[in-house]
């Protein structure tokens, strides 16, 4: 199942908005940062065709300028 996590930035002003559009969307959870104008977005689906119909669904959102795609790993040391 892709768990994907994003920036998504708003247009001006519509950050409440944006918030309200991808919290109504069943596979995202939204975290709004408390000091910029940006929403932390997880997503999780359960496969491509789910993960291709939710990435549509962000494609419609009008309050949505930019959503930029974070990725992270952790290194084990070599001991």
């Amino acid at each position: 199942m892709p768990i994907k996590s994003y920036l998504a930035h708003p247009h001006k002003d519509k950050k409440d908005e944006l918030f309200k559009a991808l919290s109504s969307i069943e596979q995202c959870e939204v975290i709004p940062a408390e000091n910029k104008d940006l929403l932390i977005l997880i997503t999780d689906t359960q496969n491509n065709f789910e993960e291709d119909t939710l990435k549509e669904k962000l494609e419609t959102i009008t309050s949505l300028k930019l959503l930029a795609m974070v990725s992270g790993f952790n290194t084990p040391k070599n001991t």
